[in-house]
């Protein structure tokens, strides 16, 4: 599969963004990616980030903000209006997947939402964590979802739905590949509750997930470190220099030999 060019999310660096988010958005760019993936904006107007970010020579490939509910849609029409973006967010806690009525319950929100969002000309997608990735009844409760809101687009986050090692993710990917225009990368030690590393670095083996991807809809590779054991910012450079090197993703500058 062609590369797709490599974008970065936002929460990785939220403290850092916390206290000076220009220059965040400056030293991500400074880096080479190509694209930016807010959640939360810190003080700045939707335009306004989208032009700091521009300015930067990036654009915005998706947002996490404001995530999709009932009671915020329009609000996420408008926004992602102002951002120039047409993938809208979604995403559930533990609870929404706890049983099989609680995966009902979610399906049947993000089906109403999807519709909604659809007449606006976005398309909904579902950020998923790793307890979406549990078994339930002997089927993954990600299959069970996908089954009961066939029209829903995904993000896929390719460090939780391995499950800690016990689910193939390029599987998954492959039996959703139309539906899947994001793909979160991240690495570790596959082990719950042990810090992430630079991608490239953990037990992450990336080139069967990628190749699973279906090129005509997969659009971003999104890097996310929820945490890491080293100094971030470095890490999310390390990050960028590996897959760009190793031809996994496009960016606009070089890696570091």
């Amino acid at each position: 599969m062609k590369a797709k060019p490599i974008s970065l999310q936002l929460y990785t660096l939220r403290e850092a963004s916390a206290k000076d988010f220009p220059a965040v958005i400056k030293a991500v760019g400074d880096i080479g990616y190509t694209g930016v993936e807010p959640a939360g904006f810190h003080g700045l107007k939707p335009r306004e980030l989208r032009k700091l970010v521009e300015d930067q020579g990036m654009t915005i490939s998706s947002s996490h903000s404001p995530k999709a509910s009932p009671d915020t849609l329009s609000e996420v029409i408008d926004t992602t209006g102002e951002l120039g973006v047409d993938l809208v967010s979604c995403g559930f806690g533990q609870e929404d997947f706890k049983d099989m009525a609680a995966i009902r319950a979610t399906a049947e929100k993000v089906n109403l939402m999807y519709e909604r969002l659809r007449a606006a000309g976005r398309i909904l997608f579902l950020h998923n964590h790793w307890w979406e990735f549990e078994k339930i009844d002997g089927r993954l409760k990600y299959d069970v979802f996908a089954e009961l809101a066939p029209s829903v687009s995904f993000e896929l986050d390719t460090y939780w739905a391995a499950s800690f090692g016990a689910v193939d993710t390029a599987a998954v990917l492959k039996r959703y590949a139309r539906r899947t225009p994001l793909l979160h990368i991240k690495d570790g030690p596959l082990v719950r509750d042990k810090p992430m590393v630079s991608v490239g670095k953990g037990k992450m083996i990336f080139r069967p997930i990628l190749s699973a991807a279906d090129p005509a809809v997969l659009r971003w590779l999104v890097v996310e470190l929820d945490d890491c054991a080293t100094d971030i910012l470095q890490a999310v450079k390390e990050s960028y220099d590996w897959l760009v090197g190793q031809g996994m993703a496009t960016g606009r500058k070089p890696p570091a030999r």
